[in-house]
């Protein structure tokens, strides 16, 4: 249906709307945003998740029903309350505004809620592959001669391999249409810090639907693409390590 709207605006304004400097500062913002939090959810989420399955602490089953809590809690909810950590005057804003580093309203705040919100996307699919893997593999290891980090490397991380990929293109796509929680702690600028969701809803407001959709073409080709690049990386290194 967008695509058979948009076409009734003609290719040359189509090719106008989507490479406007406006929109292309959205899609930079927003594509940009979504990849680096997707990083770095790649690296936390196999922390948390490898704490979780080899560690007991008290308070455990606390911490993994709290991996959920970003999925359970709405949007807006969380772009409200990231919003006041992370202002000048907020409890974690305060402590960065001293150290020169401004949270909300900056991309960095818009990588920061898209952290939040993706970090359960990593640890879930990642903790059940730990799960299963089964212990005598790592005792196996180190009867050879392999010391913790190479057991790390060259054992149990080439297994969770595909299911860190799943998690981090989950992420990423979650985090590219993301809306309710990044809308507060961005600030909304136009050219700094408007994400293309933002854009979309600017142009339905203003009743421009053929603009909206243009917009909502582009995000949907380039999200297309990138997701497809990313399940082909996830399945050639499916075969390889089945090679192997």
């Amino acid at each position: 249906m967008i695509f058979f709207k948009t076409a009734s605006m003609g290719f040359p304004d189509f090719v106008h709307v989507i490479t406007a400097p406006r929109t292309l500062a959205a899609y930079r913002l927003s594509f940009g945003t979504a990849f680096v939090s997707a990083c770095i959810n790649a690296v936390f989420g196999v922390i948390v998740a490898w704490v979780l399955v080899r560690y007991s602490f008290p308070g455990k089953r606390i911490v993994d029903a709290l991996v959920d809590f970003p999925l359970a809690l709405p949007t807006a909810v969380a772009g409200i309350a990231l919003t006041e950590l992370y202002t000048p005057t907020g409890w974690v804003g305060q402590y960065l505004q001293a150290a020169g580093i401004k949270g909300a309203f900056t991309p960095f705040g818009i990588t920061i809620a898209l952290t939040f919100i993706g970090l359960p996307f990593v640890v879930r699919t990642i903790q059940p592959v730990l799960e299963d893997i089964d212990p005598q593999i790592e005792e196996a290891a180190a009867s050879l001669g392999a010391n913790r980090w190479q057991t790390l490397t060259k054992v149990i991380f080439p297994v969770i391999v595909p299911a860190v990929l799943t998690g981090v293109t989950l992420a990423f796509a979650r985090g590219i249409g993301e809306y309710g929680s990044v809308i507060f702690i961005a600030g909304n600028m136009p050219m700094k810090t408007e994400i293309a969701p933002l854009l979309i809803m600017t142009k339905l407001e203003q009743y421009d639907y053929t603009g909206a959709t243009a917009i909502a073409i582009g995000m949907l080709v380039i999200s297309f693409l990138l997701l497809a690049a990313a399940n082909f990386f996830q399945w050639l290194t499916s075969r390889n390590l089945g090679k192997a």
